[in-house]
């Protein structure tokens, strides 16, 4: 194959857009995950917390 020809080939690849919206959603999604799982750890942890204060005065009233 000729470089003139590759060149082209090169040239009107890069110009076209047709993955354009899946790599946005791709990245959209990826950005929401990772924000999900933060929540969910931030979450977890602040209830595990809770219960264990939770926990701790009821033995309190009991003894």
């Amino acid at each position: 194959m000729e470089f003139d020809t590759m060149l082209f080939k090169f040239k009107s690849l890069a110009q076209e857009d047709d993955g354009a919206v899946t790599v946005d959603w791709v990245v959209l999604t990826a950005a929401i995950v990772g924000i999900g799982v933060a929540v969910v750890s931030s979450v977890q942890t602040a209830t595990v917390n809770l219960g264990a204060n939770i926990n701790e005065r009821i033995i309190s009233y009991t003894e």
